[in-house]
């Protein structure tokens, strides 16, 4: 093998790798809002969770994408180890999805592929439409990859040091440990299968060389899961060991057998070869499929022990939660459209949290509570990290391939946090009032009070309904028509507040000092309603005009 061999291999790898990923791309980013939808159909039922898996894997093309989103879910406390398993079992037959495309002997018409899908992407601007040309580039590519590498591993047919070299490494053990070794360097099983291939194309090796590698290379796979565990709560520790026991006694069972079986007619390399006769590609797609189909038919009925001998290994134990982020995890960023979806749970999340703060203001001022007082200065310490949190993840977001309609959607949640963080703000400051009023150094007449309590329960009303569109993304105009009502009605009161408390003052019914206090929770209320009505219009509508204040 030349060294002009050697950098065709490298080239071809380097075109198969980059293939994969943009084609994976574009499948997801084409998925988007399905893609979102299947997650949200996970249950504690194992079964259908490992049917998401496949789903989901199929569609992204890398199990270790969907397995370091699965522990993304894990370290947030969407998903508990229960519910994982099943998706972790169904992301290694999702997986197998590249290896049966190129098993497909369709490398005459590939370069059609690449051309139609960069054609695509060049002439066609909306991006939605770019995605499928992105899908379709990276299929030519990827194809065009593994036929370079595989021409230029041609030459190994021949090579007296390389064939010693397959014999050697075709043993079951030797065999299992190369392949868990040079997987977990690429980090990619797909990767992996396709080298085999290549070789297989090339005439290189046959199936009963690389057997036992695809056995192991399905447990090297593991390595990026343990990877993305790093930092991550004991759940999610809990979760990638889990992956790990299970590919590696699944593969451990099926090595044996596969070994016992050997000499035998019912060995896998006849069995595989009478299936899909002179096409050694379609075979090793064949051993990498059914294999990891067995595995999972074999082991998730036991999942339950396979938990057991988990914990067993890394114990449950109680940590503290850090209080800022529930949704969100930088491992979930490798699946854009469902880094979206989280970043507006997050952000629902953090609407409660002001609305909650408004709430203890409410009180503070209404029934002289001084204990609300504390929460409001509790609960504002959580929404001013978690606004902080949300706005370096929406960051991280934006700088990623998503779909237009969801950048708008980022660009409108990055707003509406500044708004709902103004909110908690405003509610500080009306119990700065409180603290005056509880304290006795303002004293309002009941006539004031009467007038305060109106403007609470109307702004009460404004942030149910604003929080309910926003968190909801509900585009339903009767009930923004009702928002921007309740708002004007804010300012009337507002504003008829302030001219009766100047007629107090001129009569010598109000103090300087209650008035000082009355006129701030005004503005304050104010405010209040003016956030609300932002943010509960910030959400750009897909198919209609966006509704906008009138005022």
């Amino acid at each position: 093998m030349s060294v002009y061999d050697i950098i065709g291999v490298l080239g071809g790898l380097g075109l198969f790798l980059y293939g994969m990923k943009f084609m994976g791309e574009g499948l997801e980013l084409a998925a988007g809002s399905k893609l979102r939808t299947l997650l949200e159909k996970i249950t504690s039922n194992k079964f259908l969770a490992m049917l998401v898996g496949v789903l989901v894997t199929a569609v992204i093309q890398s199990s270790a994408a969907t397995d370091a989103m699965v522990i993304g879910f894990v370290n947030a406390g969407l998903m508990n180890l229960g519910q994982s398993v099943g998706i972790l079992f169904g992301s290694k037959i999702g997986t197998t999805a590249t290896s049966l495309l190129l098993s497909i002997n369709i490398k005459d018409i590939v370069p059609i592929f690449t051309f139609v899908g960069v054609a695509v992407i060049i002439f066609v601007k909306k991006n939605n439409y770019r995605y499928y040309g992105q899908i379709a580039a990276g299929f030519g590519i990827l194809f065009m990859g593994m036929t370079f590498m595989s021409e230029s591993f041609d030459g190994l047919k021949n090579s007296t040091i390389f064939l010693d070299t397959i014999r050697t490494i075709s043993s079951p053990i030797v065999g299992f440990i190369i392949g868990i070794i040079i997987t977990g360097i690429m980090q990619s099983s797909s990767a992996t299968v396709g080298i085999l291939m290549a070789l297989g194309l090339s005439g290189a090796i046959e199936l009963e060389d690389c057997v036992y590698i695809i056995y192991g290379m399905n447990v090297g796979a593991c390595m990026p899961v343990f990877l993305s565990a790093a930092g991550a709560n004991r759940q999610s520790k809990q979760a990638a060991s889990f992956n790990f026991i299970m590919c590696f006694i699944g593969a451990v069972i099926l090595l044996a057998v596969t070994w016992v079986l050997e000499p035998t007619p019912f060995s896998v390399t006849n069995i595989f070869t009478h299936l899909i006769p002179n096409n050694v590609p379609g075979q090793i797609s064949g051993v990498h499929i059914v294999f990891n189909i067995i595995r999972t038919l074999m082991l998730l009925p036991v999942s339950g022990p396979l938990i057991k001998l988990t914990k067993l290994i890394i114990p449950d134990k109680n940590e503290e939660e850090d209080g800022i982020t529930v949704y969100l995890d930088s491992r979930i960023l490798t699946t854009p459209p469902v880094a979206v979806q989280q970043t507006e749970k997050e952000c629902a999340r953090l609407a409660q949290l002001a609305k909650d703060s408004f709430d203890y203001s409410l009180n503070a001022v209404l029934n002289k509570d001084s204990k609300a007082i504390s929460k409001v200065e509790e609960n504002e310490k959580k929404v001013d990290k978690l606004t902080h949190s949300i706005t370096k993840y929406i960051v991280k977001i934006n700088g990623l391939d998503i779909m237009d309609y969801d950048r708008k959607v980022m660009g409108a949640m990055y707003n509406a946090i500044q708004d709902l963080e103004r909110i908690g703000d405003r509610s500080e400051n009306i119990c700065e009032a409180a603290s005056k009023i509880i304290s006795g150094e303002a004293v309002l007449s009941d006539v004031a009070m009467k007038e305060i309590k109106t403007v609470f329960e109307t702004v009460e009303q404004i942030l149910e309904d604003s929080l309910y569109m926003f968190s909801n993304q509900s585009k339903d105009p009767s009930l923004a028509e009702a928002v921007m009502k309740t708002e004007d009605q804010i300012d009337e009161y507002c504003e008829l507040f302030r001219q009766n408390h100047i007629r107090r003052l001129s009569q010598g019914k109000c103090s300087a000092e209650a008035g000082i206090v009355f006129i701030e929770l005004l503005t304050n209320l104010e405010r209040v309603g003016d956030h609300a009505l932002t943010v509960a219009l910030c959400i750009p509508y897909k198919h209609t005009p966006q509704i906008t204040a009138n005022n």
